[in-house]
Formats: C-alpha cells, sequence, structure tokens
C-alpha cells in the first residue's frame, strides 16, 4: 500500500511564482506520506493567451522547470508526476504539451505528451480553445512500471476518449493518472463523472490533479482534484484553489476487485 497525492493549483502568467507554490503544496503532500505526488496540467504557467507557453518553451532535457521537478522528487524522495510543461518539438511555433516523470532520486524515467487536443467552443459560454494554434500533438500511448503498480499517463481532454484507456488496461494499467486543466463549465458536468468512469470501467485508480480557481487571464478552471478507488468510490476531494488531496493506492484490493468482477475478462472486443 502507497500513498499518492495529487496537486490542485490556480497557476498564473509568473513561471517563477508557479513553482514556489507548487514546490510548498508538494511539501505539503509529502508531509502525509505521500510516496508518489502529480503536479496539473499548465501548472508551471497560464499564461494571457494560448501562444503564451511558447514563449517558454524548453528544449527536451534542460531548463528551469525540467531542473525543478528533478531537484523536488530528488530533496523529498517522492516520484514526481509533472504534469505538462512546454517542450520544443518540431515546429517553432508551438510545443509540445510533455508530462515527465521523475524518480525518486530525481531521474526522468518517462514522458508522455498530450494526444487529444482541445479544439472546442463549450456549449453556452462564449469560451473558444484552440489547443492545436500552440501544440503539437503527441503520438504515443504511456503505461509503465512504478513502486506504486502500472502506470499509465493521459492529459486532461484526453479522458473524453474511453477506447484509449481501453488500450491502456490491455497493457496492464493499474493506475491512472490524468493532470488536467478543466474548465469551470465543462467540468462542473463532466470532470467527475468521467473520472469515475475511467476508474470504473477499467477497474483502475484514478489520480486527477486539476487546476482549480480563477486565474489572472480571465479564465476560471473546475478544480475538484480527486483520488478515486477501482470501485468508483471518491477517496479524496479538493474542491477550489490551491491544495491537494491525498489518499492510498492498495494494488492487493485492485487485484481482489478484478478478481470478484472479473469484467475486463468479459469483453467481446480487442482494442489492442
Amino acid at each position: 500500500m502507497s500513498k499518492c497525492a495529487a496537486i490542485q493549483m490556480a497557476s498564473g502568467p509568473s513561471v517563477s511564482s508557479n513553482l514556489l507554490e507548487a514546490g510548498k503544496l508538494i511539501a505539503e503532500a509529502v508531509k502525509t506520506g505521500a510516496k508518489l505526488v502529480a503536479l496539473p496540467e499548465n501548472f508551471a504557467m497560464m499564461g494571457d493567451r494560448e501562444l503564451d507557453k511558447v514563449k517558454i518553451k524548453e528544449v527536451d532535457g534542460v531548463g528551469p522547470i525540467q531542473q525543478f521537478l528533478s531537484t523536488t522528487a530528488k530533496k523529498h524522495g517522492v516520484w514526481l508526476i509533472g504534469g505538462t510543461i512546454p517542450i520544443a518539438g518540431d515546429d517553432e511555433n508551438k510545443v509540445r504539451a510533455a508530462c515527465l516523470i521523475y524518480d525518486d532520486h530525481g531521474e526522468r524515467v518517462a514522458r508522455y505528451d498530450k494526444q487529444h487536443l482541445f479544439d472546442v467552443n463549450v456549449p453556452g459560454t462564449d469560451e473558444v480553445y484552440r489547443e492545436s494554434d500552440s501544440i503539437e500533438r503527441g503520438d504515443k500511448l504511456l503505461v509503465m512500471d512504478t513502486p506504486f503498480g502500472k502506470l499509465g499517463i493521459a492529459v486532461c481532454y484526453d479522458l473524453r476518449f474511453p477506447e484509449y484507456f481501453r488500450k491502456m488496461v490491455a497493457q496492464g494499467m493499474e493506475i491512472l493518472v490524468i493532470p488536467s486543466a478543466f474548465t469551470a463549465k465543462t467540468g462542473s458536468a463532466h470532470w467527475e463523472v468521467l473520472l469515475r468512469a475511467r476508474a470504473i470501467e477499467n477497474l483502475c485508480y484514478v489520480i486527477a490533479p486539476n487546476q482549480g480557481g480563477f486565474h489572472l487571464n480571465g479564465r476560471k478552471t473546475y478544480g475538484h482534484s480527486m483520488i478515486i478507488d477501482p470501485w468508483g468510490l471518491v477517496l479524496d476531494c479538493y474542491k477550489t484553489g490551491a491544495g491537494f488531496v491525498a489518499a492510498d493506492i492498495d494494488l492487493e484490493k485492485l487485484g481482489k476487485v478484478r478478481s470478484a468482477f472479473p469484467v475486463l475478462d468479459h469483453r467481446r472486443f480487442n482494442c489492442e
């Protein structure tokens, strides 16, 4: 059994301020005994404009945000999942929304680039999002071995594509971590029901760090970061503002649920 935590922030345009806030929240989560800590999407910056992230992009392996993640993981002796940060890609006018995973020695062990990009007009509002204007989509799924279990990584809008997680569970996923920045409108309608659905249909734990609150760019995000067990029970939830949730991940319990309720063995269609 291992304790894991999900950090919630209301990030602004100042990278240094956001990193300072993230560092404080990680330290607080570690005090509860958390050994795996996950940050939300865009934790290092929520700019005034979509293209602002391009201005702070880092070369893969080099940069102050990446150094912060490595140093913080090593300092606290925890595995740290770095939400998403802007990493240079093929197009100089765009970035990759990269989720970087560091082990408890501060070594980077994996990277996932967000695949599904949020290009939508939010119904009932004047909110328009076009992530593809500034982000290059990724093309590789990530499921990896960790001391806590088989970990799958997805980001925010990825959550709406259930077939994606069927591919993950086919590769052995036991814990899904999904850093996000859900809007207030879509979050109030869909955030919890989608997270619980992913946990229930895949019989896995879900760790969901979210942006939550008012941002200096005028945007409002939904918050309600949560950790959910394989039966769909919300183990902890933090509604709004900066904070964190923490809960135990019990792989023995997960194994018992999957054995007693073998829905994954009853699938008629192969998603591999």
